[in-house]
């Protein structure tokens, strides 16, 4: 029997969709745009505010002068959605990080069979690290219309929102095809 040297498409599946999804992540959790609170009253027509869970930026369309680090004056940093995205965003990438190290170190790289019990674990981690940067994402979805913003205001889904979103969808579609390798683990035993 010789060890075939071609490695499983599901690990090239997910070496390819995590790192997709930790740069969409890590965009997500950085840009400040969670939020657009548009149409402001007393405020001209075309000044956006951009809410992410760090920041807060003024931008005025129409000249694209951008102002970040605006005062929270209505309590926004306040709300338990925001709260929970500041401390499970990081944390995710933390995970990612990790999950991808030891899928580096499952999928045959440097040796000439993978190690599939590896990067089965590493594609739960993996998995594990995207639901926590969803659940942060939905929850605040599900917010948005209720957390604090000027009377008579229009609220909207800003990109970093879609960007965390697509970023753990592609975590977990990338940790579930790593955690196929079990199945090669249990047809050697």
């Amino acid at each position: 029997y010789l060890p075939s040297m071609r490695t499983p498409t599901e690990m090239i599946v997910g070496l390819v969709l995590c790192p997709c999804g930790l740069l969409l992540t890590l965009t997500g959790t950085l840009a400040p745009s969670w939020r657009q609170v548009s149409l402001i009253p007393d405020q001209p027509m075309d000044v956006v505010w951009e809410q992410g869970i760090w920041d807060i930026c003024r931008e005025r369309q129409s000249t694209h002068d951008r102002l970040c680090g605006q005062a929270d004056e209505l309590g926004y940093f306040d709300q338990v959605p925001v709260r929970v995205a500041q401390g499970l965003m990081p944390s995710s990438l933390v995970v990612t990080l990790v999950g991808f190290v030891v899928a580096s170190l499952g999928v045959r790289c440097w040796q000439r069979e993978p190690r599939h019990l590896v990067a089965g674990v590493a594609g739960l981690v993996l998995l594990l690290s995207g639901l926590m940067s969803l659940v942060p994402s939905s929850w605040y979805t599900q917010e948005l219309w209720t957390m604090p913003a000027p009377p008579g205001s229009t609220l909207s889904v800003g990109y970093s929102l879609v960007l965390g979103y697509l970023g753990s969808c592609m975590e977990i579609l990338g940790g579930l095809a790593l955690a196929l390798s079990f199945h090669h683990c249990c047809k050697e035993h």
